[in-house]
């Protein structure tokens, strides 16, 4: 009898824990769990610098009033590339671009950062269109220079298209321009290898309040 009813009790006391338990799992807060890692609110590393850069870029220039270029920089056919030489082979080849893209910079206010799988974004503050345009094809001729292989392309090499917007910054940041610079590059890629497209948003913001 005292056996049952010891047993009861435990089996009681048992459920009464195990409740327990459950309520206070319930209000764990989710830091660090798979929760937090799916916002998809949140910006990667990545985005978080180039981010960073622009907000200083485009500070620095609005206060002092002068241009603010942005390049894109984008291996063509990287997929058929990637497919034939190896992530390891794609890595060390995009290690030597930046190296050379970064070696060619005028400024240390310039910054080149990753951007992508194979791209990289320049932020090149205080700079005219027509320097940015000259920069760009130092860099198209360094990457030629340095030969590194792609038998996947019919140009026999490694190559890269640009793209480039370029603003006046005024007031607050405008991201406007880094979407600009994507375009620029996705058009030129669709002209073909190494190719260069501009996009000058100088005076759009005073074209749109005119029209209003």
């Amino acid at each position: 009898m005292n056996k049952v009813n010891m047993s009861g009790t435990e089996g009681f006391w048992a459920r009464i824990r195990a409740a327990l338990g459950r309520n206070a799992d319930a209000h764990v807060p989710a830091y660090g769990k798979a929760e937090i890692a799916s916002n998809p609110n949140k910006k990667s590393r990545t985005a978080q610098r180039i981010d960073e850069e622009m907000r200083r870029a485009w500070t620095h220039c609005a206060e002092r009033n002068v241009s603010l270029c942005v390049m894109a920089l984008e291996m063509d056919g990287y997929v058929d590339y990637f497919a034939a030489y190896g992530r390891d082979m794609v890595e060390d080849m995009l290690a030597t671009v930046e190296q050379l893209v970064t070696g060619l910079l005028p400024t240390e206010a310039c910054h080149c950062l990753r951007n992508g799988r194979a791209g990289f974004t320049l932020v090149l503050p205080d700079m005219p269109a027509l320097m940015a345009r000259q920069l760009a094809g130092s860099m198209a001729s360094a990457i030629r220079q340095a030969g590194l292989p792609n038998r996947e392309s019919h140009a026999g090499q490694v190559t890269f298209s640009t793209g480039i917007s370029v603003v006046n910054p005024r007031d607050k940041f405008d991201r406007a321009v880094l979407t600009a610079a994507a375009q620029a590059v996705a058009k030129a890629q669709r002209r073909g290898l190494a190719r260069l497209e501009i996009t000058d948003l100088r005076g759009q913001p005073e074209k749109r309040r005119k029209a209003a």
